[in-house]
Parts: structure tokens; sequence; C-alpha cells
């Protein structure tokens, strides 16, 4: 009988352990999901930074903003390389490129704070939304051959260079205020929980006149 008895505790504990279990599964993907971000939300931050990298080089012809040094995104340079190396993600292929190089020339700014782990950019989120960016724009270039077909607002980079109309197009993207930082811009305030926001007021403050990446950010608490 107490044998019984006690098969019948460990069963009903091994149910509680695996019921547990089950609910901790449960809560980590609902909070997993929680976390994603929605595909036009992704596709908006994605179009602002390729936008921001496209209009950042300085090697083209003619130059752009010259804040990297590179022609990915030049028909001499960058475009007619990966055009012979990969002709049918080319288009995309030198836009990542040069997303690639805006993201280096964003981290080597932010790496001069003593807290640049607290820093959020146009090109660094943290981990959890820039992995999700990165797998977007992966799924994009996967599906859609033409960059302008998936995200429309693209069609800047078909047109001729014009650095007032692209500044234009990016001060009518939100209102800020900055501050100078030891990195670059800081933006004042708090920065919207809406990842979307944040983005558009980050590239804003990108329509400023500098030789150099401007490199605004936020300092988010710990």
């Amino acid at each position: 009988m107490a044998r019984a008895r006690g098969k019948r505790t460990k069963a009903a504990t091994a149910s509680a352990a695996t019921s547990s279990a089950a609910e901790a599964v449960i809560e980590v993907a609902e909070v997993e999901e929680a976390a994603r971000i929605a595909p036009a939300v992704l596709d908006e931050i994605l179009t602002l930074q390729l936008l921001v990298a496209w209009a950042g080089e300085g090697a083209t012809d003619p130059p752009r903003l010259r804040w990297w040094r590179t022609s990915l995104c030049d028909e001499l340079g960058g475009e007619d390389l990966f055009a012979r190396l990969m002709p049918r993600t080319w288009k995309w292929a030198v836009l990542e490129a040069a997303r690639i190089a805006a993201r280096t020339t964003d981290a080597e700014m932010r790496s001069h704070a003593a807290d640049h782990d607290r820093l959020v950019s146009l090109f660094h989120f943290g981990f959890a939304i820039d992995e999700q960016l990165d797998d977007r724009l992966a799924e994009l270039k996967r599906h859609v051959p033409e960059p302008v077909e998936a995200l429309p607002d693209l069609a800047a980079i078909t047109k001729a260079w014009a650095p007032e109309a692209f500044r234009a197009k990016l001060r009518g993207l939100a209102e800020v205020s900055t501050a100078p930082s030891s990195v670059g811009l800081r933006l004042k305030g708090e920065m919207p929980a809406q990842p979307e926001v944040a983005a558009r007021m980050l590239a804003a403050a990108l329509a400023t006149e500098s030789d150099r990446y401007p490199a605004p950010h936020w300092k988010v608490a710990e």
C-alpha cells in the first residue's frame, strides 16, 4: 500500500514538473512573440538604413555625403563588380554592402563612448531588433529581385543625387532636438518605444550638413 502511494506521489511530482516545464516554454514563446516586430515596421527601418547607407558614400561619381569611403552603389564601382558576380541579386548586394559600411562607421563612432553598449542608433537598435532586420533583409533578397519593388521608398536611389532634396526628405520624417556629445549628436528626450518612430527621428537628425557622419544616438538606461 505504501509502495503504491509512493508511486502515485512520484507520478504526481513528475506530472507537476512536466506541467511547469510546459508553462515555462509557453511563457518563453509568448515573450518571443511579443518581441517579434511586424514586417512592415522592419521594412520601414530597413528603407531608412539603406537610403542613408547609399547617400553616405563618398567615392562615387559624383560623390554623395562622403561619410564612408565606398563606391558600392556606383555604376563603375560596386555595381559593375556585383552585377558580374551575382547577376540575380546584385542590386540587393550593393545596398547590403553599403549598409555594412554604414554600420561599421556607426559602430566605430559609438566605440569612443565609455558606455557605448547603452547607445542606440539608426544602425544599432540592439541584438533582438538588429537580428530581425538582418533576417528580413535576407528574406527580401531571396524573394524579390528588385529592391525598389520590395521597398518602394528606395526609389530615391534610382534618381540623380540631389543633396538638398535628400536632407529635406530626412527633415520631413520627424522633429528632433539634439546636443553634441563625445560620439556625435545625442537626441534629447526619451527614446520612443516604437522602433520605427525612433528610426525616423534618428534619420531626421542626419539632415545636418556635416562632412563627418553625425552619429545621432540615444543613451538608454541600463
